[in-house]
């Protein structure tokens, strides 16, 4: 497939930067395909630029003789609302343009940059920007996207709250979470409520790939690139043209293949491998991994610069034993599917099933809780699902002994449920009860992933 993005030409570019040498490559640049571009050294000449021109997107950089370029951005968003940006930093400054992306830039880059990788960043936020007018009509339908989530938790409806938010950019998104908490069903729904929901979903494990074959599965090759390659193949984000593309556990990638799908992210180009002839591709990558990619970066097992180019919205999405309100209504869920698929009449699961299930610690998540219930519908002879129906991690015995942090956040969780509970879910009241300020409690509440209106009684 011949996937080449159309560029958006004729567009006014305003290029922000203190080095007059920059200025002119990028001006160079931009103009042989079409761009006008208006330079300016400081934030007046460009909002002086700005108020008297039209202008379609703006490249700053991110430091400026005495200022901020991501303020500069805001004070811009100002004259012209929703102005896409581009930011220019240095490599060791790549936290802060992680920040402004995080704060509304469409994109960074790290100086010195490519002149070919400006330009199809360029096309891509102002092709992103087309696509998403401001009037509301265009934001995505969420509508039934999140039915399969089984959740009354607080936790995970702020989790699924931030998913919404997220689809109506076309950011990259990191999800972190342990082992079976659901990584790619969240990866699915964020793709369903996007733009992106009619294209493809294309999913990859990298734990299962073999290192040696990764490439030509992520790229494709060309006929003749290696023996047995008798025909010309896409590559997996080809196939992903015009939709999502999910990493599943990221980290297994090795650092030689990071390298490439770094520079393939970056330039949304790459070459199939055997082949001269370039491939484009408009994707939205999302990632995620059980693993502490932080701790892998410093250990030097992960790239840092794709660290930040893959984990600009990171979601976190919560163990079990973390959402244990959400453990019956999982349990009765999986009950009614496995029950259905084989034919039985398990129907409800006992009160001491449930208390049993709700003491467990589930190391496994919902996928370990879900194999659980197969298990359980399997072996029932009635209707109910009784305690010795449940097999899984052991209850009781010896118990393993928390961190600091994580029985220091455990205590703070259940402090402000109970808070909020006899407070009837009024931050006002729970805040004078508790000795803090408001601003303070709704720091910690966020943190914790804790909803007040869920504790007003109705």
């Amino acid at each position: 497939m011949n996937s080449a993005i159309k560029p958006h030409t004729g567009a006014t570019i305003l290029a922000i930067d203190d080095d007059p040498s920059i200025l002119r490559v990028m001006g160079l640049r931009l103009e042989s395909h079409g761009h006008i571009v208006l330079a300016a050294a400081d934030g007046r000449q460009a909002l002086d630029v700005a108020r008297q021109t039209p202008i379609d997107l703006a490249v700053i950089d991110y430091k400026l003789n005495g200022e901020n370029g991501v303020s500069l951005m805001e004070a811009l968003r100002e004259v012209k609302p929703e102005l896409p940006v581009i930011i220019l930093t240095a490599y060791g400054t790549i936290n802060n343009a992680v920040d402004a992306m995080q704060r509304g830039a469409c994109n960074y880059m790290t100086k010195p940059f490519d002149g070919v990788d400006l330009i199809a960043q360029i096309d891509s936020c102002l092709k992103a920007h087309h696509m998403q007018p401001s009037d509301t009509a265009a934001e995505p339908e969420t509508k039934g996207v999140f039915d399969r989530i089984v959740a009354e938790s607080s936790a995970m409806k702020a989790v699924l709250a931030q998913v919404a938010q997220v689809a109506a950019t076309d950011t990259n998104v990191y999800i972190e979470g342990e082992s079976g908490t659901g990584k790619e069903l969240i990866a699915q729904c964020l793709h369903k409520a996007s733009g992106r929901k009619n294209g493809p979903f294309i999913a990859i494990n990298c734990a299962a790939i073999p290192e040696n074959l990764m490439e030509s599965e992520l790229f494709g090759y060309a006929k003749g690139a290696f023996t047995g390659a008798e025909r010309s193949r896409d590559g997996l984000f080809t196939q992903a043209h015009g939709g999502s593309f999910f990493f599943d556990e990221l980290a297994e990638l090795s650092l030689p293949m990071q390298a490439k799908l770094l520079r393939a992210l970056e330039s949304r180009e790459y070459y199939p491998l055997g082949s001269n002839r370039k491939v484009s591709v408009d994707v939205r990558v999302i990632a995620a991994s059980n693993r502490d990619l932080e701790k892998d970066m410093e250990e030097g097992r992960f790239r840092e610069d794709l660290y930040y180019r893959i984990r600009v919205i990171p979601v976190s999405l919560p163990p079990l034993r973390e959402r244990k309100e959400d453990i019956p209504l999982l349990a009765r869920h999986f009950i009614k599917e496995f029950s259905k698929a084989s034919g039985k009449t398990v129907l409800e699961l006992s009160p001491s099933a449930a208390k049993k299930l709700m003491a467990a610690d589930w190391p496994g998540n919902v996928r370990e809780l879900k194999n659980a219930m197969e298990y359980a519908v399997a072996m029932a002879t009635g209707r109910v699902v009784t305690p010795d129906l449940i097999s899984g991690p052991p209850v009781g015995g010896k118990e393993r002994v928390p961190s600091y942090r994580d029985a220091r956040d455990s205590f703070e969780k259940d402090y402000l449920v109970q808070l909020l509970a006899s407070n009837n879910g009024n931050v006002s009241k729970a805040a004078k009860a508790a000795g803090k300020y408001r601003a303070d409690l709704y720091v910690l509440l966020r943190k914790h992933g804790l909803d007040p209106t869920a504790f007003r009684r109705k």
